[in-house]
């Protein structure tokens, strides 16, 4: 797979993984959201902040995410996202279409060599 094929990959999983947590989770902070990905994928992913930033502004460019500020936690100032309409929607299609994606490939994993 090329480097571009693999970004695109990583690229469309990221976003798909936060429009999923902010639908779970309702509205979090960049920070809040890149801890949660990585505590749900048990530490497997490891985000930085360019990385989650950069899919926030995707995902708000497109129109499936909001962002409003508001005050964190530990009492900071901070920009919080959430999921629009439209990004409900796009997580709808992209959960189905992943679902069917996983069904071909554990077929595929399924399938044992014939004997010869």
């Amino acid at each position: 797979m090329s480097d571009h094929a693999r970004a695109d990959l990583m690229q469309g999983t990221l976003d798909l993984m936060v429009l999923k947590t902010l639908q779970a989770m309702g509205p979090l902070h960049g920070y809040g959201l890149a801890r949660r990905i990585e505590q749900l994928s048990d530490d497997a992913l490891r985000l930085n902040q360019g990385t989650i930033y950069a899919s926030l502004l995707r995902l708000g460019e497109r129109g499936l995410i909001a962002s409003a500020w508001g005050t964190s936690d530990n009492n900071r100032r901070a920009k919080f996202y959430s999921l629009t309409r439209a990004g409900r929607r796009q997580l709808d299609a992209q959960t189905q279409s992943w679902k069917r994606s996983a069904g071909v490939i554990g077929r595929l994993l399924r399938l044992t060599p014939e004997a010869e």
